[in-house]
């Protein structure tokens, strides 16, 4: 089991390197100022992570109302995983119109874009994260 410290490194290292990335690639890619992709990043980042603490408080809440239980199948897993996706997108996608002013089609298209880099990006990040500071033992 990972340490509360450990825990903290890993989010902070996650964000940090992720913003690093994201920012200059979103701004390249579509054709916009890096500063104004980097406050859709940071601004969306901080969403993202007060959405995953409700989310997962909402889910939970569910499953043991609707199941009984809180632990989860490989199929609960990939709609837990779908629904917080789903509701990060309409959570940001207004705020991306808005900030960018762009259509709700463009923001959408690149709400899914950064989605989509999060999703490969956290994989990515958790292997290399989980091979340079692996799992301690547990203690016998």
């Amino acid at each position: 089991m990972r340490t509360t410290r450990d825990r903290i490194r890993h989010a902070i290292s996650f964000e940090i390197i992720g913003l690093s990335l994201v920012t200059p690639l979103g701004a390249w890619t579509f054709g916009m100022p890096l500063e104004d992709i980097g406050v859709v990043s940071l601004v969306s980042a901080t969403i993202a992570t007060a959405w995953n603490y409700v989310f997962n408080l909402m889910f939970d809440h569910a499953l043991v109302r609707f199941l009984g239980d809180l632990r989860k199948t490989l199929a609960m897993r990939v709609l837990h995983a779908a629904l917080f996706e789903a509701g990060v997108v309409v959570l940001l996608m207004p705020f991306i119109a808005w900030y960018l002013d762009v259509s709700l089609m463009h923001a959408l298209t690149m709400d899914v874009s950064f989605s989509l880099f999060y999703m490969v990006y956290a994989f990515g990040f958790n292997w290399a994260y989980d091979r340079v500071f692996p799992i301690p033992a547990p203690a016998s």
